[in-house]
């Protein structure tokens, strides 16, 4: 690990950032461009402390989730995530595998989506970002440790997650998760992610051990969705899924119709925001 040139690299991606760049206000007048330290500690789930040690050149190895985390937080390019991961002594993700990795081009459109519930997920269920509107509604994966930020597993195992949507609901949300992730294991049949999320959940849940027999195979199509908000009630949304093929992510988005009281529940949560919720509290 190169922690000299780690630092460097640290504080040169931090300053070359707007605030805006990343969704954030751009607040009172600041004496240096760029972000603070304490922005990208919280854009990468960190606590300040341990950013500043990086940046000082003391802080430990990072492991290879925070450096994803950094990744995303300073909106790296590939060639300068992988440059990341060497610093530190990693060797970067394959490109040609499912990546943790969201391009910088990606996370602009999830900022600017100041009033719609949006998040990038790998095509296994794994959140990889969230914009603050999606926080608000169904709570911030990114605090959890990184097992407990899939949302297949969180579905079937968590039962804080499913009572975030009507109990009526929870027989064809969890239809369409089995399917989707059947979908995705026989296209990659190498690829032990898949795997590995199929063999655990079959082990632990009865309920997806028995959707997974009936042999169900369907995509993540446009649907419609209803959540249950602790502060601004029933909320039901139309989810739009977009693709990005390279690297097999979904850019999920949730939009009320202007005119629906959705739509006046959604401008409402957006004024409560994350206040009012936490993560274990549906």
């Amino acid at each position: 690990m190169n922690r000299t040139e780690l630092a460097d690299f640290l504080r040169r991606g931090r300053t070359r950032l707007d605030p805006s760049d990343v969704g954030l206000a751009p607040g009172a007048r600041r004496r240096t461009p760029g972000l603070r330290r304490e922005e990208v500690a919280s854009l990468a789930g960190m606590s300040v402390d341990y950013y500043t040690r990086l940046e000082q050149s003391r802080g430990p190895r990072p492991s290879r989730q925070m450096l994803a985390a950094l990744a995303r937080a300073l909106r790296l390019r590939d060639d300068e995530r992988d440059h990341l991961f060497h610093l530190a002594g990693e060797e970067p993700p394959r490109r040609d595998a499912t990546s943790a990795h969201v391009r910088p081009g990606l996370l602009l459109v999830l900022d600017r989506l100041h009033d719609t519930p949006a998040q990038v997920l790998t095509d296994c269920g794994e959140v990889l970002a969230q914009n603050a509107m999606s926080k608000a509604l169904t709570g911030d994966a990114t605090v959890r440790p990184p097992r407990e930020r899939n949302l297949i597993r969180r579905f079937f195992l968590d039962p804080a997650t499913r009572g975030l949507f009507p109990p009526e609901d929870l027989p064809e949300l969890a239809r369409a998760h089995v399917a989707d992730l059947r979908r995705v294991a026989a296209a990659r049949p190498d690829d032990p992610q898949p795997a590995a999320l199929v063999a655990e959940l079959r082990s632990a849940s009865e309920e997806f051990a028995r959707l997974w027999e009936a042999h169900e195979v369907a995509g993540r199509r446009s649907a419609r969705k209803r959540f249950r908000h602790p502060v601004v009630g029933l909320l039901e949304l139309d989810c739009e899924v977009l693709l990005h093929h390279g690297h097999r992510q979904l850019l999920v988005l949730h939009t009320a119709r202007p005119g629906t009281e959705a739509h006046d529940r959604l401008q409402l949560l957006r004024v409560v925001g994350l206040q009012d919720l936490s993560p274990s509290s549906p």
